[in-house]
């Protein structure tokens, strides 16, 4: 069976493939959908289901998509949904450089990563979450992963996202922990198609 990712981030796209084994993962350009989607909301879950249906109306395929971002207590949780493009552009150097301007001195560096799965299954609209804490470094370290990841220690490590292994930071991640109770729920529901099916 065939799940539409609805992304063409490779990095996000590498992370997840290998989460969803025994389902043909297939990304934006795999399904020829080229437009933007607009990401004009406040939340997570809103996102995830703007992108999401859109993937669904265009391709009819089963899809979902995830909505994620850090968020930094001492600056009140942003940059949150707008973490792709905090400085105002969607540029991973100059979001992260922000943040660590923004908390230079600041005693508390607890930071949270949250992403929110809209599966759109069967013509259903599903949710699953996931979060990691862990701390915000005070300069990049390690050349993995994307995004904020070379300044995010995860609670437990002394390396960040961006020096982990990706089969670590899949364990451990925000996005691998909604993945997983996605991949859960699609087991569930492959098993019963193949019994409906026997029966």
């Amino acid at each position: 069976m065939q799940l539409v990712i609805a992304s063409n981030n490779k990095g996000k796209i590498r992370e997840i493939a290998p989460l969803v084994a025994g389902l043909e993962v297939l990304s934006l350009q795999d399904i020829g959908f080229t437009a933007d989607i607009p990401e004009p909301y406040f939340t997570f879950e809103e996102n995830a289901l703007a992108k999401a249906s859109a993937i669904y109306q265009f391709s009819g395929k089963n899809t979902f998509a995830d909505d994620s971002g850090i968020c930094v207590n001492a600056l009140s949780g942003a940059p949150g949904v707008i973490s792709a493009h905090y400085s105002g552009e969607r540029d991973d150097e100059k979001n992260l450089q922000l943040i660590l301007t923004e908390l230079k001195g600041a005693d508390d560096r607890s930071a949270y990563y949250k992403a929110v799965i809209c599966l759109i299954w069967n013509n259903e609209v599903y949710y699953f979450e996931g979060v990691c804490n862990g701390q915000i470094t005070d300069k990049k370290t390690g050349a993995g992963g994307f995004g904020y990841d070379p300044i995010f220690i995860p609670d437990g490590y002394t390396q960040t996202f961006a020096e982990l292994s990706l089969e670590i930071k899949n364990q451990i991640s925000h996005r691998g922990k909604a993945v997983r109770k996605m991949v859960a729920f699609l087991n569930e529901q492959l098993a019963v198609g193949e019994e409906n099916s026997v029966i």
